[in-house]
């Protein structure tokens, strides 16, 4: 038997490959699935199952795709009702993979079709979960995603996830390992810690959410307090893996069509397309396409897509590094967005040589920004998170959340100056980006970012308490 994770880092998420005497079961698998059928073909293996724990909101899974190019089976728990030919599992419905048995536990609460599967060793014994956005490592899945499309509330599915939780998995052995779907870093829960495997004994000591004396009532209210909305394009891609997509082969074909400066300007405005800029940050600041989003390629790329461009549909057209243009299509293509419709050939480097337009944002260092605020007093804007906020600031800087930004635009000033950060550089530019789109033309960017402020000689602040630091 042969059990392997793979996890990919941009969507803290894990699918799940697993062998067993010549059979293969890929769980939760990844848009671009030649990966899974090349494994297999290495141990001269046939993938026979593709179990999801649930329809994903987060990314478009690749279960349509890989049923097509290997004749497996599609398993799904009970109440899925997917509109293409799938195996809907009964609660307790074992599946024979090798020597080894997979079982289907129903188990409700994230999604009204959420089933966690327990794997059954060579001797009979149980060995391992599956459990998808049932459980977590330190936290559960939120109850506040399905429902809408299951007419009830949050609390209410937090109880029925409060219930599945006690009476199907942990009923089981502690030396049980838990492997989940998502890790720190995803947007399906709030508190995960950093470990993508643990066993089940030890999420029963660390997991708030799993100790022993809790009540149904303090269940529900825990895991309910402090959600925040979930990102916008999260039910398009329910419809997505419910009802299906094109082939990962057709949208990458699309997406990598070469356009001329001229024929990428006329494009972006016959199908109001969106100019994504997937290149480093200290590039883009130089020099870029005027009204380009900046969201680079190396930081938390697709769910950033994803948080602002917001619509799936949205035609987008890319300014890439061409060695990685396949990549950016792909990893857009995780969270449904598929209408890339092309590419500018030569990146920027062709547009600036074409003799067009361009446009660029101030940048600073702290160490300028430190002695400039203390003359100016320009208003300061940090877009990191909550949390981030709250545990240290500067003293007297406003806070807007970058996946906010495009609701708090009234928020900055339009024609006075004004500074702008976040922790490194990163969401402070994709933040820039968005405003100079929008029209607000006066920002500069604080290049280090709050790790580097918080550094220099100024007064910091902590929400939690209001403590001058």
């Amino acid at each position: 038997m042969k059990i392997e994770q793979i996890y990919t880092n941009c969507l803290a998420q894990g699918a799940y490959f697993i062998e067993s005497d010549g059979e293969v079961a890929v769980i939760d698998p990844l848009r671009e699935v030649d990966n899974y059928i090349a494994k297999a073909a290495a141990m001269n293996a046939k993938i026979k199952y593709i179990f999801e724990t649930h329809f994903h909101a987060d990314f478009v899974s690749g279960h349509i795709t890989l049923a097509e190019k290997t004749g497996a089976d599609i398993i799904y728990g009970p109440l899925a009702n997917p509109t293409y030919p799938s195996i809907i599992a009964a609660d307790q419905q074992e599946f024979r993979l090798g020597n080894i048995t997979i079982i289907a536990l129903h188990t409700p609460g994230h999604t009204m079709e959420s089933t966690t599967y327990l794997l059954r060793d060579e001797n009979g014994k149980n060995h391992c979960i599956f459990s998808g956005d049932t459980l977590f490592l330190g936290d559960v899945g939120r109850p506040d995603l399905a429902q809408k499309s299951a007419n009830i509330t949050q609390e209410e599915l937090a109880g029925i996830l409060y219930d599945s939780l006690r009476n199907k998995i942990m009923q089981l052995e502690d030396d049980v390992i838990v492997y989940p779907a998502h890790g720190a870093g995803s947007a399906c829960g709030k508190n995960m810690m950093k470990e993508t495997v643990d066993t089940l004994g030890n999420q029963k000591l660390m997991n708030y959410a799993l100790r022993a004396d809790m009540t149904r009532e303090e269940f529900i209210k825990e895991v309910t307090d402090g959600l925040t909305a979930p990102p916008a394009y999260f039910p398009m891609n329910v419809m997505m893996n419910k009802s299906g997509y094109a082939s990962i082969d057709e949208v990458l074909s699309k997406g990598q069509k070469a356009l001329s400066p001229a024929a990428f300007e006329a494009a972006a405005q016959e199908h109001n397309a969106v100019i994504l800029d997937t290149r480093n940050e200290a590039d883009f600041v130089k020099g870029f396409v005027p009204r380009s989003i900046f969201i680079g390629i190396d930081g938390g790329f697709a769910p950033w897509v994803g948080a602002l461009i917001q619509d799936v549909k949205q035609p987008i057209l890319l300014v890439a590094d061409k060695d990685r243009l396949a990549e950016v299509i792909t990893r857009l293509s995780r969270v449904g967005f598929d209408n890339t419709i092309g590419y500018l050939e030569g990146g920027f480097e062709a547009w600036k040589m074409d003799g067009r337009e361009t446009d660029f944002i101030p940048t600073i260092t702290t160490h300028s920004f430190a002695s400039d605020w203390m003359t100016d007093k320009f208003p300061v804007f940090d877009v990191r998170k909550q949390g981030e906020w709250d545990t240290l600031h500067l003293k007297d800087a406003q806070h807007v959340c970058l996946s906010q930004i495009n609701q708090e635009l009234a928020s900055f000033p339009k024609d006075n100056p004004f500074y702008i950060h976040c922790a490194g550089g990163y969401r402070s530019v994709i933040a820039s980006s968005i405003l100079k789109m929008r029209g607000y033309h006066n920002m500069v960017n604080i290049k280090e970012g709050f790790s580097a402020i918080k550094q220099a000689d100024l007064t910091m602040a902590s929400a939690a308490d209001n403590h001058l630091v």
